[in-house]
């Protein structure tokens, strides 16, 4: 006797014997899944011009730009960013600044600095605060994109130059008395310097930097000292001139 045909299965139906939970997705790594990038540089055609080389690289993307930290700190809480490539000058604004508040409130974003500003001044500054790397803005895209990739690898990133300079300064610490006096400057000293530099007043400094006027006066006072000046005029001329060498 012949066996009855079995009803053929309509479409869209699925045998529950046979069916299985989906198979939950492993978090994927940055590598995998394309880091994500915010860029904080207060001048617009850099900002573009790093986007689109960071855009082209393909296991990159710029999630994100900011001109200054207020701009900065709403972007990570709106796109959560894997890395920050941040510049020291914002505006009137500090990079340092900006890079200690994260280390604080997103310890774990990493931070790479890209500036114009002498990395022998500032790269172990950047380190301190709390980033993983610093890149001066005259080196070329490769380096740039091997800068991010270091970082996100969970490395540092320096110029073979100064990686090999903090080496000697570990090594020998008489290298130290050849440096420039501006290099033993607090962060806060030097941020007050600078702004002597770029002819900014005192009541003026003191409105940048949330302070009194009384305490940037005192501050004035420590260069002086620190930096074995006579007087005001000096401390500006030697301001002025220092950050004429940077631009």
């Amino acid at each position: 006797m012949a066996c009855a045909s079995r009803p053929p299965k309509e479409a869209g139906i699925v045998n529950s014997r046979k069916a299985r939970p989906a198979r939950k997705e492993r978090p994927r790594s940055i590598a995998q899944k394309g880091a994500r990038i915010l860029v904080v540089d207060d001048h617009p055609v850099m900002r573009e011009g790093l986007a689109q080389v960071i855009d082209r690289a393909g296991d990159l993307t710029v999630c994100a730009q900011a001109a200054n930290i207020h701009q900065a700190l709403e972007s990570i809480e709106n796109t959560q960013p894997d890395l920050a490539i941040v510049d020291i000058a914002l505006g009137g604004q500090n990079g340092l600044e900006l890079i200690k508040d994260l280390k604080v409130r997103h310890p774990k974003l990493l931070v790479l600095v890209h500036s114009m500003h002498d990395e022998q001044v500032y790269a172990q500054r950047s380190l301190r605060a709390g980033a993983r790397g610093y890149l001066m803005k005259h080196e070329p895209t490769p380096k740039l994109l091997h800068a991010i990739r270091q970082v996100l690898a969970g490395e540092i990133y320096l110029s073979e130059t100064m990686s090999r300079l903090i080496l000697h300064r570990v090594a020998d610490p008489h290298i130290n008395q050849g440096v420039s006096p501006v290099e033993c400057l607090s962060d806060r000293e030097l941020e007050v310097f600078e702004g002597l530099g770029r002819g900014r007043k005192t009541k003026e400094i003191a409105a940048d930097l949330h302070l009194s006027v009384k305490t940037v006066q005192t501050y004035c006072e420590h260069l002086k000292t620190k930096l074995q000046l006579k007087d005001a005029t000096s401390l500006v001329r030697f301001a002025v001139q220092w950050v004429e060498a940077l631009t």
